[in-house]
C-alpha cells in the first residue's frame, strides 16, 4: 500500500525539481542580459536602454511569476490524483476485507448448521435407543411382576388347598 505521506512529499520534491528548472533558465536569462548590458556599458545609459533593460526584467520576472504558479497548480493537481489512487486503494481494501469477512462468516454459519444437523441426528439416536432400552426394562418389570404374582397366587392356593385339606382331615377326625 502507498503511504501518502510519502507519495506527497515525492510529488512535492518532483514539482520543485520541475520549478527549479525554469527557475533557472530565468536566473540565466537574467544573467545573460546583465552580462550583455555589462559588454555594452556605455558611460552613459540613455533612458530608453534603461527602461528597455527594466521592461525586459519585469518580463522575465513576470515570465517567472506564471511559471511557478503553474508548476505550484501541477504541483496541487499531482497531490490531489495522489490522494484520489490512495482513497481508491483504501476503498478497495476495504472492500476487499469486507468480502473476506462476508465469505467467513457464510462459511462459519454452514459449519454451525452442520454441527446442529450432527447433533441433532445423535440426540434423535441416542433417544431411540433410550426409547428403546426402556420399553424392554419395562417389558422386563411387568413380565417379572406377572411372574411373581403368579407365583404368589399359586403359592396362596396352594396354601388354601393345604388349609382346605386340614380343614376336612380335622373335620373328618372330629366326624369319625
Amino acid at each position: 500500500m502507498v503511504n501518502p505521506k510519502r507519495q506527497v512529499k515525492k510529488d512535492s520534491k518532483e514539482a520543485k525539481e520541475q520549478a527549479v528548472g525554469p527557475l533557472e533558465e530565468v536566473q540565466e536569462q537574467v544573467r545573460e542580459l546583465s552580462v550583455e548590458v555589462g559588454a555594452n556599458k556605455p558611460t552613459v545609459r540613455p533612458l530608453d536602454e534603461v527602461l528597455g533593460q527594466a521592461e525586459r526584467a519585469y518580463t522575465a520576472y513576470m515570465d517567472a511569476q506564471r511559471q511557478v504558479s503553474r508548476i505550484y497548480k501541477e504541483n496541487e493537481q499531482q497531490v490531489a490524483n495522489a490522494y484520489r489512487r490512495v482513497e481508491e486503494q483504501a476503498n478497495s481494501a476495504c472492500e476487499e476485507s469486507i468480502k473476506q469477512a462476508l465469505e467467513a462468516r457464510t462459511q462459519a454459519m454452514v459449519q454451525a448448521l452442520e454441527v446442529r444437523e450432527e447433533a441433532e441426528r445423535k440426540a434423535k439416536e441416542d433417544y431411540e435407543r433410550t426409547k428403546e432400552q426402556v420399553e424392554k426394562a419395562n417389558e422386563q418389570v411387568v413380565a417379572q411382576a406377572l411372574k411373581i404374582r403368579d407365583e404368589t397366587i399359586a403359592k396362596a392356593w396352594q396354601i388354601r388347598d393345604e388349609t382346605v385339606e386340614q380343614a376336612w382331615a380335622i373335620y373328618s377326625k372330629i366326624i369319625r
